[in-house]
């Protein structure tokens, strides 16, 4: 399953693991992955997203009905 969040978009980027001696050797930064239940009057249903914390303060500070218009006008299946 692909490490992306379902709100913000984020995905894994790459970087570098630097040793004391300044060695480097390639490594993954990975985003802050939860999944979780939201309910939604609307729908008098659960939705079960896969976000970052910071997609659940977006949630948080638009509400749960406006970011899964956004969600399903971008073509998310939910």
């Amino acid at each position: 399953m692909s490490k992306v969040c379902q709100v913000t978009g984020k995905r894994p980027i790459t970087g570098n693991n630097v040793s004391h001696s300044h060695r480097k050797t390639r490594r993954r930064f990975l985003p802050n992955l939860h999944y979780h239940r939201f309910w939604v009057e609307s729908e008098k249903r659960f939705v079960r997203l896969r976000l970052t914390a910071a997609g659940m303060r977006i949630i948080d500070k638009k509400g749960i009905d406006s970011v899964l218009d956004e969600l399903r006008a971008r073509g998310e299946k939910i």
